[in-house]
């Protein structure tokens, strides 16, 4: 499997490819995570320490502590210092952020937290390697400390990479992440100009019928299997102090593969549309939706089935690979506008109201398609017509 990642600025992309991991070179993976995680936990305990005397704790202060315990300690000096150098950085840029919204007085649920301790058994194994720390030799990773992978490649790496962070997920499968500089891939100019409004119902509903998403309702095709195993795990659930036992370990793996499964339909769903619609496009007005409030209503499990946001980005990552103008709309009143006229409706039309009905110019539209155009309107692409279709030739106009 390959996956492809792009930076908010084209500067660089992520490609990620599994991993086929030996009974050899998984052993000595956990051994080098083991020696990161300890590091990283050592790192947490000494910046509370310096927090409590008043003193600061940067990266330079970090990587001193560092040569001194490889120095004194043969257990940690048997990794590699590329891996381990690299985490100290991570956790330098961590605490930064956390520390910059603190004195930003952001608002609590959008701060960054500050980095903690890393349990055993609480997160997975992710190691990152600068340039000096692997090599690429006969389609094999070659890793600092004799660590050697056999990667699947689904595709081919576009020029060197300068990192990778060789990662395991919660299912036990190890993946192998480059970065590499982005390859932007224009496409041909089209003449087109779209507008899409996002919904539960229909995942997006845009000015053309040909490009609106239905809801896949991949979520919802799994619910058997999911409550089967769910059952499975109720039934074999240790007593409080007592060892799991293999099949109550077995329930949640098929369970926790079966959501993964699930996540994966999705993306793949959001990235083929994506793929028709900025092909078919030279302009995209996307409503700027953010899905969460959806979390506290009766709507919940069919929002999270759609994959709203992950839809959207996307589209967006997508639009900006190819070159393509992806503009995001506010989508206050995008329900109570005309897309006609611009007329606004004196009340919010109730969700089971599906048909718009404008009191001024009399236009009888299905409410989602006329929030479709609205995004256009207020980008400041007035279709010629109903599909956003602009003459061959004329100039874009910029989103007031």
């Amino acid at each position: 499997m390959a996956a492809v990642n792009e930076s908010s600025d084209l500067g660089y992309a992520r490609y990620t490819y599994r991993l086929r991991v030996s009974s050899t070179a998984r052993v000595k993976l956990l051994a080098e995570w083991d020696r990161c995680r300890w590091l990283w936990n050592e790192c947490v305990a000494r910046s509370k320490k310096a927090y409590r005397g008043g003193e600061e704790c940067g990266p330079a202060r970090l990587d001193r502590m560092l040569t001194a315990a490889r120095a004194t300690t043969p257990w940690l000096a048997a990794g590699s210092s590329v891996v381990q150098q690299q985490l100290i950085r991570d956790f330098g840029k961590s605490r930064a952020k956390a520390l910059k919204d603190f004195k930003d007085r952001l608002p609590i649920r959008q701060r960054a937290g500050m980095p903690g301790y890393k349990r055993k058994h609480g997160c997975d194994a992710t190691l990152n390697y600068t340039r000096r720390g692997f090599r690429l030799k006969g389609g094999r990773l070659h890793l600092a400390g004799g660590i050697v992978l056999s990667l699947v490649w689904s595709r081919q790496l576009p020029v060197p990479p300068s990192s990778v962070r060789v990662h395991r997920d919660s299912l036990g499968h190890w993946y192998a992440s480059f970065v590499v500089p982005a390859q932007a891939e224009p496409m041909p100019v089209t003449g087109r100009a779209l507008g899409v409004d996002w919904g539960v119902r229909e995942t997006a509903t845009t000015t053309s019928d040909t490009h609106d998403l239905p809801h896949a309702e991949h979520g919802r095709r799994a619910t058997q299997k999911l409550s089967q195993y769910d059952k499975m795990a109720a039934r074999r659930k240790p007593r409080k102090g007592q060892k799991a036992s293999k099949g109550y370990q077995e329930a949640k793996r098929w369970r926790a593969k079966t959501y993964q499964k699930i996540a994966r339909q999705r993306q793949a769903t959001a990235r083929k549309w994506a793929k028709k619609v900025v092909r078919d496009h030279d302009v995209i007005a996307v409503e700027d939706f953010r899905p969460k409030f959806l979390a506290k209503t009766t709507m919940a499990r069919k929002a999270a089935d759609a994959a709203i946001g992950a839809t959207k980005q996307a589209l967006i990552e997508m639009g900006r690979k190819h070159g393509r103008d992806v503009r995001l709309v506010h989508p206050a009143h995008t329900t109570m506008d005309c897309g006609q006229c611009g007329a606004r409706a004196k009340h919010a039309l109730p969700l089971s109201e599906r048909t718009y009905t404008c009191a001024a110019c009399g236009l009888v539209s299905p409410r989602d398609k006329n929030s479709a155009r609205v995004m256009l309107v207020r980008a400041g692409l007035d279709p010629a017509g109903a599909e956003g279709v602009r003459p061959p030739g004329a100039l874009l106009q910029e989103a007031a």
